[in-house]
C-alpha cells in the first residue's frame, strides 16, 4: 500500500472544538520522489521505491543506491523505502520523478504506521517479559531474577526460545487503525492520535488504513 515517509517531531495536545485536549504525535512527512518502478516481469512483485530525506554524501550509499539514484536523475537522500502495489492499473499512475507529499492522505480517518522501537540495551525480565517481582523479605535471593528455569536432570539444558535477559528494542513495529486528527498540508505535518513507534527524529511511515 502507498504511504508516506516522515520524521517523527515529538508529542503534544490539541482540543477539540468542544475544548476537549486529545494526545497526539506530530509526524513531519517528507517530499518523497519515486526513484525505481518495480514490475512483476522485471523483478517477480510490483511496486515503488521512494527516496525521502535531508541530502546524503554518495560515499555513504552503496554501490547500487548510488547507481539508481543516478539512473533516476535525483540527488541521494536519507531514506529510502518501498511500497507494494497490487494492480496494474495504480502501478501506471507512478513514474521515475514523480513527487508526492502529505496530501496522500486527504480524506483518510485511519492510518498504519510503522516505525523502529526505541533502543532499551540490556534489559531484565521484568522489564522486557513483564515477569513478577520476586518476594523482598524473609531472606529471599529472588527478587529480580527469573527463578527456576523447569529443568531437571534430564535435559539439564535450558530449551531455546525461553523468555530471559537480553537486548530490548531497535525492532520493527506496525500499529493499525490509528486516528489521523488533522493534516498541516501547509507545514506537512500529521496529527496521529496517541503514541506512535520511535524516538524522535526518527524515521515513520505512514500508510493507508484500507488496502
Amino acid at each position: 500500500m502507498i504511504g508516506l515517509i516522515g520524521k517523527k517531531l515529538g508529542m503534544t495536545q490539541i482540543f477539540t472544538a468542544d475544548g476537549q485536549p486529545v494526545p497526539v504525535t506530530i509526524i513531519e512527512v517528507l517530499p518523497s520522489t519515486v526513484m525505481d518502478i518495480k514490475t512483476l516481469e522485471k523483478d517477480g512483485y510490483k511496486a515503488i521505491k521512494v527516496s525521502a530525506g535531508s541530502p546524503r554524501k554518495e560515499k555513504s550509499l552503496t554501490l547500487a543506491d548510488v547507481g539508481q539514484f543516478k539512473k533516476a536523475g535525483i540527488a541521494p537522500t536519507r531514506w529510502i523505502a518501498e511500497f507494494r502495489i497490487e494492480s496494474d492499473k495504480d502501478l501506471a499512475e507512478w513514474e521515475v520523478g514523480k513527487v508526492f507529499n502529505v496530501t496522500l492522505l486527504e480524506g483518510e480517518k485511519r492510518v498504519t504506521v510503522v516505525g523502529i522501537s526505541k533502543g532499551r540495551g540490556f534489559a531484565g525480565t521484568i522489564k522486557r517479559h513483564k515477569f513478577s517481582r520476586g518476594p523482598s523479605t524473609h531472606g529471599s535471593k529472588n527478587v529480580r531474577a527469573p527463578g527456576s528455569m523447569g529443568a531437571h536432570s534430564y535435559p539439564a539444558r535450558v530449551f531455546p526460545g525461553k523468555k530471559l535477559g537480553g537486548h530490548m528494542g531497535v525492532e520493527q513495529k506496525t500499529v493499525k487503525n490509528l486516528e489521523l486528527v488533522k493534516i498541516d498540508a501547509e507545514n506537512n505535518l500529521l496529527f496521529i492520535k496517541g503514541a506512535v513507534p520511535g524516538a524522535s527524529n526518527g524515521k515513520i511511515i505512514v500508510r493507508k488504513q484500507h488496502g
